[in-house]
């Protein structure tokens, strides 16, 4: 089946002042020349425009092609594009086509994506809750709220506990990240696991000074915690520090992910399949993890679509830690977008059974919620922030 069409979509709730990443999905639907359909999605952040268009040139690639020969049609447009391993827009357009690739192939077929990739090593999906500390600030906030997550049945949930601190952090922050992180722990008890998010934003010696100063209260890991680019840095810290280090969801080759597990610093890898390569890249990532015995856990922050693949994957994968999930603190139209057909029970999710990624797609609401893309406003609180926890620091 010949590649007819690729199609980005902005979805954006409707209602006022929404317009943030995490209101917002680029959906890409890709059309086979005999009408078959599949759906993929990209990476908004803040670039929100320049993927849409991305998406755009990145279909002179794809359009014409066989949609069943991913591996080819990507290496295509690896040499054709001569920047993708450089650039996050073309690796996130390039992965939502994958994906929607796979999809097609798997209605086609009339098999999810697992089946494809050998067969399911599970049923159900571990994962594990993030977004759920909103407005959080107070130890006593952190722990009110974690004590919610885990009566919804959660037994591992992640935080960032370091406020509006960026590259360096002071006695005050430690303290403070302390109170919140032991708050935390006293509250969930010792048999939920707590990981620790940095969003790649300190400095080696702060992000040494951090580990030594919450590894008593057993971190299941830190993730980033260090900037994303710093080798050097990263180095340091894995020398000075026991603690188990994740990071991944910034990688957009499959080269770049496999210089980070060779050379030992990551031990749980959070590949991110929206933008590393889509399901054809993701596949050879978890066997080099695999090989080297390091666990994964995708990354997986953006929209009901991106969820859905990374279950159909997180089903194959042996080495798999727990799969990241924002499905409960989701706002509404992203989980009616699949019907609610990935919904979290007792700290995991059932892998859907139906071909492709596994979901039905609500067309009608797509419509209703197609947007124009626009850029979106720098806000005082970053993109990355759980929603209201930097404002209120007063900074």
């Amino acid at each position: 089946m010949k590649i007819r069409e690729v199609e980005p979509i902005v979805l954006t709730s409707k209602e006022k002042g929404s317009a943030t990443w995490a209101s917002t999905m680029i959906v890409v639907r890709v059309i086979t020349e005999n009408g078959a359909v599949g759906y993929g999605e990209a990476v908004p952040t803040l670039r929100v425009i320049s993927v849409y268009n991305a998406i755009k040139q990145v279909a002179k690639g794809y359009i014409g092609r066989e949609v069943e020969e991913v591996e080819k049609n990507y290496h295509e447009w690896y040499k054709q594009d001569f920047y993708l391993a450089r650039s996050f827009e073309s690796a996130t357009a390039t992965s939502a086509i994958d994906i929607a690739s796979w999809d097609i192939i798997g209605k086609e077929l009339g098999a999810p994506i697992y089946k494809l990739l050998g067969g399911k090593v599970r049923d159900k999906v571990p994962v594990y809750a993030n977004g759920w500390y909103q407005d959080c600030v107070t130890p006593e906030d952190f722990a009110e709220k974690a004590k919610e997550v885990v009566k919804k049945g959660y037994r591992a949930l992640k935080f960032d506990p370091f406020g509006p601190y960026y590259d360096w952090i002071d006695e005050k922050g430690l303290v403070e990240a302390e109170e919140r992180v032991k708050a935390v722990r006293e509250a969930v008890g010792d048999n939920v696991d707590i990981l620790i998010e940095h969003h790649g934003r300190f400095n080696a010696n702060s992000a040494i000074m951090i580990a030594k100063r919450l590894e008593k209260y057993n971190p299941g890991f830190m993730e980033e915690p260090v900037h994303h680019e710093d080798v050097i840095g990263l180095k340091k810290y894995k020398s000075r520090t026991s603690l188990r280090v994740a990071l991944g969801e910034r990688l957009i080759s499959e080269k770049e992910a496999s210089f980070y597990i060779e050379e030992g610093l990551v031990d749980i890898l959070q590949p991110d399949l929206t933008n590393i390569g889509g399901v054809t890249v993701t596949k050879n990532v978890i066997k080099i993890a695999e090989a080297s015995d390091v666990e994964v856990a995708f990354h997986n922050a953006f929209g009901s679509i991106q969820n859905a693949v990374s279950i159909q994957v997180s089903a194959v994968t042996q080495n798999l830690y727990l799969l990241e999930n924002f499905y409960d603190w989701f706002p509404q139209w992203k989980r009616d977008l699949v019907y609610n057909e990935t919904p979290v029970e007792s700290s995991h999710v059932k892998v859907p059974d139906k071909p492709g990624i596994g979901v039905s797609i609500n067309e009608k609401l797509i419509e209703e919620l197609r947007a124009e893309p626009i850029p979106l406003e720098v806000l005082e609180e970053p993109v990355w922030v759980v929603k209201g926890t930097w404002k209120r620091y007063g900074v």
